[in-house]
């Protein structure tokens, strides 16, 4: 069940935050020319997905829960990915948000893309990570002193 649960999750939230929204952008407002740098596009829409679709895996057979706010891992999952840097879900979607605006070179996608990173900022900083604190204590404060949030330190 909790399987069903997660895909559910990854269709409605990726279709509409990653897809949808980003889509409904196209022919709004000025445009950039990324020529052939457009090109990027499409190994960061392959990394970003890559990236989401594991951690939801993890999330899910790892953490025994999803990603959903509503119903989070009942274990911390700090393998694959998360042993690089806690919100690697957030970074792919990011990475897919960017992708869309290297493509498509339209401003709006770009102003969503740093909008969308100050939005997740607050809410892993402001909501997030307390909660883990609380809910995983010692392991999880250790983890955060090893593991960096944004950007990944490769050993």
């Amino acid at each position: 069940m909790t399987a069903y649960k997660s895909l559910l999750y990854l269709v409605v939230e990726a279709g509409l935050f990653a897809l949808y929204i980003p889509l409904t952008f196209l022919r709004t407002g000025p445009r950039i020319g990324t020529g052939v740098i457009s090109l990027l596009a499409i190994p960061l829409w392959l990394i970003g997905t890559l990236i989401v679709l594991r951690c939801f895996w993890d999330f899910t057979i790892k953490g025994r829960g999803t990603p959903a706010p509503i119903d989070p891992p009942k274990e911390l999952v700090i393998t694959g990915f998360y042993r690089y840097l806690r919100n690697p879900i957030y970074v792919g979607v990011l990475l897919i948000f960017l992708g869309h605006f290297l493509w498509f070179g339209y401003v709006v996608l770009l102003i969503y893309t740093v909008s969308a990173f100050i939005g997740v900022h607050s809410f892993v900083v402001w909501y997030e990570e307390p909660i883990l604190k609380k809910k995983f204590g010692a392991v999880y404060t250790e983890y955060l002193k090893r593991v960096p949030r944004w950007f990944p330190k490769f050993k």
